[in-house]
Formats: C-alpha cells, structure tokens, sequence
C-alpha cells in the first residue's frame, strides 16, 4: 500500500500547475495588469470624452480635463476601486441645457455646487437609500437620455448643429435627410461600421485586432478616411489657467434644479454603475473575493472630483458602465488602473493636442450617436416587463425625451405611487363550483374598498353548502377581517361548512404552539418538532419528533403538494433521472437537485455503491433498481454522487489499513463488511495510481484534501465503470437515449462539483450555470 506522508507535509505541485505565487510575484503581476488596464481605458476614454463635451456644446478641453479628474481624483477616493469615472453619459441633455442658458462659467459654477451636495450626501450616508428608486424608473431615464443623444448627435453626422429640444430635432430629420453633408455622413458611417463590426473580426487577426478598443478603432479608421475631406475637426485651445466659475445669473429655484438635477442623475448613474461593477468582479474566478463596494465613500468620491472638475472647467464627472466594464474585462486588480488612465489622459492632453486636432466632429457625433442608442436595452425592456413595471418604464422614457430629466424622473415616481396604489386595491375575486364545495378565491389585497365585492361573491355561496375561502393576498385590514369572520360564523349557524385559507393553503389562525417552521426554509436550530425530553434520541423521544414532523408535513406542505401527488397517483411515475447516492443523512437529494415529487428515482445504499452484474454476490438489489429506471421507466440519464466525509470511503480505509493490510477474505462478521467489499476496486484503483491522483482524478478548484475525499472521488468514477458492465445500460448508452454523469458534494461548502470524464475532473457548479459537463 501507498505510504501516506505526514498531514503537514505540502502537497507538490502536479505537472502543468501552478504553485501558488509569492507575495513580491502577486504584487508585480498586479501591477502589471493595472497597467495594462489603465492603457486599455485610456484609449476609450480619449475619444468617448471628446465625443461627450462636443454633445454638450462646452469647450472639447472640457471633456478631457473631466476624464482626468475622473480618474484620479474619483480613483484615488471612491469606494468602488474597479470602477472609472469621467465625463457623465447621462448628463450630456442636462449640461447641453445648462450651457445653453447660462453660461459655461455657470455651468462649471454647478457642477461645483452639485459635487458639495454629493459631499454632503455622502457625509450623510444615504447612499443605499438612492438605490431604492424603482430600477424601472432608473433605465427609463437612461433610455429617455440616450433616445435625446441619439437624435441630437445624427444631426452632426447629417452635417449640421442639433437643437436642445428632442422634438425639434426629431422634426428637423427629414429635411436633414434630405440635403445631407456627404462627406460628414460618409465618415459617420464608417464610425459606426467599426464600431458595430470590430467585435465581431474573425480569425487570429481579429482576435489580435480587438485588442484595440473599438471605439479608439473607430475613431482612427474614421480620421483616416478623412484625410484630404473638407471637415469640421476637433479644435483644443491653448492650455492655459482656467477662469473662475461665475455663479449663475437667473432665478434662484431654476439654479437649485439644476443643481439637484446634476446631482441627482451624476448620483445615480455613478451608484447604479458601482453596483454592477461588483457584480462583474464577483464573476471573476482568478481572484479572490473582494470586499463589497462602500456607496457612500464612492459618493464622497464623486462629490470630491465634480468639485475640482468645476473649479478647473471640467464637465460633471459620473461613474461609467463603458469605462468600468473595460476596466474589469481588461484585468484590472486595484484602483490604480483608474488613477493612471487619468495620468494618461492628462499626458494626452498636453502632448497629444495636433494628434487629437486631426479627428473629424462627425466620427465624435457618431461614437456618442452609438453610445445613446445602446442605452436603450432592450434586455432592461424584457425585465420590466416581466415585473410588470414597463408603465413606469415607458412613462419615465417618454418624459425625459419630452420634459426633461429631472421631470421625466418625477413623473415616473408618480406612475410607481400609482402603480402601487392600484395594485393594493386591485382585488379579483371569484366564485368557483365543484363537486365538493364552493371555491372562493380573492387574489389581491383585502382592504375595506375590496369589501362590497368580497360580500357580493360570499353570497352566492347557498345556505348549508360547503364553502372554502382561499385568499392569496398578503394583507387584510380590519374591515375586510370583520366581513369575512361574520359572514363565516353566520354561514355555520345556517348549517354550512368554512374553511379559510391564506396563502399557500395554510389556514388563517393557527394555535400558537404549533410547529413554526416552514418547507423549505433552513434547518438552523430545527428542534420545534422535538420533545422537550432529556433525551430526544431515545425511543419514545424519536418517534414522537418524527410524528411531530409528519403533523407538520400535513399541516403546511400537503396542501402545496396534494394536487401534485394526485396527478402523479393517476398518471404514475415517469421520473427522467436515476440518481444513485450514498445514505448519509446529510444529503437530502431534493433539496441539492432542486427537485420535487416525481423528478427523481433514487436508489441510496452505504457507499453509493453498484455492484457490477457478475460480482457473484447474491445482492441484486440495486441492480434490480438500475434495471427497472433503465428499462421499465426510460430514465435518460444516471447520476453517480459521492459526497465529502463519507463513512463508508473512511471504513474502506480503515480495513485497508488494518494489520492484515486488505479486506477480509471471507465473507466477514457482518452484513456492512460484506457489503464494503464492492468498494474493493475503488480503493484498489485509487491505490494504484498514488495519493496525488495524478492523471486520474481532480478537483479543478483546488487540491484534493485528503484520502477520504480522494477515495469518494475515485468511488464516482469507479461506479460509473460498474455501471456500463451493466448491459442494458451499456446498450442505452450506446445508442444516445442515456447519459451518465458524475457528482461529488462537499457537505461544509453546500457545493456540487460535476465529473469532466475526459479529464476526469471535477468542477464545482457556479449560479446560474445551466450545462456545467
């Protein structure tokens, strides 16, 4: 037997793995990658900037000095690390308005004054409670912005200037379309084949191609194209101080819009951008999991970096889905990624200007004409809808085109308030005759406006007829309470008989010293169905939990599962898998298969266990089992599950290691050493190929613990091979109608881990994973 060094002793390193990097190595491979990152960034943000101060009408510088700020001011103090700031998507409509009316020194001038408020938002920590703006709400103002960016933005690649309002740019199309500027809507295109096609190059050459970001490919090809056209260009003026912001001159309630206005959607989008930044980096499996993201510094955050964007003359500075995804998907490790693309932008800035200076204004209109457009997800569209929320969605969109943002956003709050107010007085109710009694179902909430209604439906309920009331709301107030109670006890004194139900058919009073517990609810502390005994383990203290939890099972989960059973007791069963797994009581089948009555055929035995058909062991048991799933009930597949700190692996171990070195010869002392014989060629198998398991079996997310688990890993793969001496199993799978899969169930983690069979190996099942071999 294979000698088993010290339980100290590290575990080499298997051929074509990787030993686990030194802190100096882990370090220096970050920072590489935030390097790395920070140019992939860079090259999006340069021209995305350019392309939004244009939209806006404020100096092109604007843009740049925004992206610089951004960066480094906003990476240095948010609380979102991964995620890049700089020149606000969704405030390109509120700036362009701004600058128009007052002024770009007043325009700077609130920018300023929206970054105290963030400040002070901040300081206030409050926000989390932004987020609880309906999300229906949230995509209906970016769409509704990205709708106005897009209709203002193809007049410049129509070669000519946009208007402030979306309905006179959207009247003004056709005659646009009409006498088009050529060379503008040439380069525009261009601008946009690049960017739609560049994803998608095939081959090698593409997949060496895309490491250019698209929109800095776009913008090249464009300029290029138009080299020797006649064009209006990006022109950056000289470097120079900037002048102070003036504060606005107008009413003081116009300048306070303005000023929640930018603060409002700057918060927002930053917010709602940081959160889906965490959850892109939550995917990331080649780093460990990072700490949640602090919404309230990163307010700090941007509160800081619009301050000093204003006072420089900078546009309002927001955190970007655009810059941030690139950030992520580009492999940056920290937020020095973030910082050095601002120091990018800054050098760009400052050297770069001839360079930046040859880039035509229709390629920026084009990017950002793009950029709008995508801001309408159509995937946000299905969501609402499927939350029934696209009013709201719809109302929000439309408004902001029409309105404005921050009216667009008030009318969507009052669609919400409406929403919800007619959802609480929204009752159906109806009146269902069966065989056995009447059905009352009210679906919605009771409150005393549902009352006529509910006493209309309670009447045709006849005299002495048996009536249940189901009702599948969530709240009754005491109005609705006191109709339904009387008409009840006044229907049982004329001879009939009540049944109230709540919703998933549990009545509405219950004793309180009844069970408490819930199906399908954790397990923590699960001692309400026990005896107050000494000893609950004793003979009487056991079975009364056991009744105690049937009486459970009959009180709360046969009514959700009664006309399941029935349907299943007419029909029989025709389960699509066999699922062989051990007899551990730590493994409930159905609750780690997500499964119910009917799904699965289960055989569990010490050791999952399957004995080959010429083992000669007199046990048919469960190849009886294998035959009838396999032949009399069409199962098309067969899973094989072990599972961590298995017993049976563990005695298998242990006879092994007893003085005579083997498995007794004979047929043993007891009925469970002769049935851990059949686990005899897994040990022998794993004894063969050594304790690394090398070039047999794996664990692709981290080494195999120890020889227990190893064991239960190699036992899955052994079974399998059991399985297949089974010759109706063998021909099933020959012809394509049956599929066997491995499984492995680390109890501490709850985690499944699917067999790879070609490489034998096994990988743990992620959420949200729909085919994981």
């Amino acid at each position: 037997m294979h000698t088993q060094p010290p339980l100290t002793e590290p575990l080499p390193t298997a051929p074509g793995e990787d030993a686990p990097p030194e802190p100096g190595r882990r370090v220096r491979r970050g920072w590489r990658r935030d390097l790395s990152a920070s140019f992939v960034v860079f090259l999006i943000a340069v021209p995305l900037s350019l392309g939004i101060a244009l939209a806006t009408g404020a100096p092109l510088q604007a843009g740049l000095v925004a992206a610089a700020v951004g960066g480094i001011v906003a990476g240095l103090l948010g609380g979102a690390p991964l995620q890049v700031s700089g020149a606000a998507t969704g405030l390109v409509v509120v700036t362009a308005e701004l600058v128009q009316r007052y002024g770009w020194r007043a325009t700077c001038a609130i920018t300023a004054l929206a970054g105290l408020a963030q400040l002070a938002l901040g300081a206030a920590r409050v926000a989390r409670a932004a987020l609880a703006i309906s999300p229906a709400i949230v995509h209906g103002m970016l769409a509704g912005i990205g709708v106005t960016i897009a209709l203002g933005q193809l007049h410049v690649v129509l070669g000519d200037s946009p208007s402030l309002s979306a309905l006179e740019n959207l009247g003004a199309l056709p005659s646009e379309f009409l006498h088009p500027h050529p060379a503008a809507l040439l380069i525009g295109a261009v601008t946009i084949g690049v960017l739609v096609g560049w994803p998608r190059l095939p081959g090698r050459a593409g997949q060496w191609a895309r490491l250019l970001p698209a929109p800095l490919a776009a913008v090249a090809v464009a300029t290029a194209a138009s080299l020797g056209m006649t064009l209006p260009r990006v022109s950056l003026p000289a470097w120079e101080v900037p002048a102070l912001p003036a504060l606005p001159d107008g009413p003081v309630l116009g300048i306070f819009a303005a000023v929640l206005t930018v603060t409002l959607v700057a918060s927002m989008e930053s917010l709602l951008s940081a959160v889906a930044m965490e959850r892109l980096r939550a995917q990331r499996t080649d780093e460990p999991p990072a700490a949640p993201t602090g919404l309230n510094r990163e307010l700090t955050g941007q509160g800081a970096a619009n301050v000093v964007s204003g006072l420089l003359g900078g546009l309002p500075i927001a955190g970007g889905a655009i810059r941030g995804s690139a950030n992520i998907a580009a492999g940056a490790k920290s937020r020095t990624s973030t910082v050095l693309h601002g120091v990018w932008v800054l050098v760009c800035a400052g050297l770069l200007t001839a360079v930046l200076e040859v880039i035509p204004l229709a390629a920026l209109a084009a990017l950002v004409m793009v950029v709008g457009v995508r801001m309408v997800s159509f995937a946000h569209i299905k969501h609402v809808q499927r939350h029934r929320e696209f009013p709201m969605y719809a109302a929000t969109l439309g408004s902001v085109v029409l309105l404005g943002v921050l009216q667009g956003v008030a009318v969507g709050v009052a669609v919400a308030a409406l929403l919800s107010l007619r959802r609480l007085t929204h009752t159906r109710i109806t009146v269902t005759e069966e065989q056995v009694c009447h059905r009352v179902q009210v679906n919605g909430q009771l409150t005393f406006l549902a009352v006529p209604r509910l006493s209309r439906a309670l009447a045709q309920v006849p005299d002495e007829a048996n009536a249940v009331v189901e009702l599948g709301g969530s709240f009754m107030d005491h109005a609705a309470y006191d109709a339904l109670h009387s008409w009840s006890a006044a229907h049982r004194a004329r001879g009939g008989w009540v049944t109230l139900r709540g919703r998933y058919g549990r009545p509405l009073a219950e004793p309180v010293t009844t069970h408490a517990c819930r199906p399908w609810t954790p397990w923590r502390n699960h001692h309400c169905t026990r005896p107050v005994t000494d000893d609950a383990r004793t003979e009487a203290g056991g079975g009364r939990q056991l009744l105690g939890g049937v009486s459970a099972f009959q009180r709360n989960t046969a009514p959700l599962v009664r006309d399941e059973l029935a349907r299943l007791a007419r029909e029989g069963q025709r389960p699509s898998q066999l699922f062989l797994t051990c007899a551990d009581s730590r493994l409930v089948t159905s609750m780690i298969t997500s499964s119910g009555p009917g799904d699965l055929f289960t055989v569990r035995n010490v050791g999952n266990l399957m004995p080959p058909p010429d083992h000669g062991s007199g046990c048919d048991s469960v190849g009886a089992a294998v035959e009838y799933a396999v032949e009399v009930l069409k199962v098309s597949s067969i899973t094989v599950c072990g599972h961590s700190g298995c017993g049976a692996m563990q005695a298998l171990l242990d006879l092994a290691a007893s003085p005579a070195g083997h498995l007794p010869a004979t047929d043993g002392q007891t009925s469970l050493t002769r049935w851990l014989r059949h686990g005899r060629p897994s040990l022998a198998r794993m004894q063969r190929i050594g304790r690394l398991g090398r070039g047999e079996v794996a664990l692709a997310e981290r080494p195999v613990a120890d020889d227990v688990e190893r064991l239960a890993l190699v036992n899955v793969l052994q079974q399998l091979d059991h399985l297949m001496a089974h010759a109706c199993v063998a021909r099933r799978v020959a012809e394509g109608s049956l599929h066997l899969q491995g499984m492995y169930f680390h109890v501490a983690e709850a985690q499944a881990y699917v067999l790879d069979r070609r490489s034998r190996t096994f990988s743990a099942v992620r959420p949200g994973v729909l085919d994981a071999v």
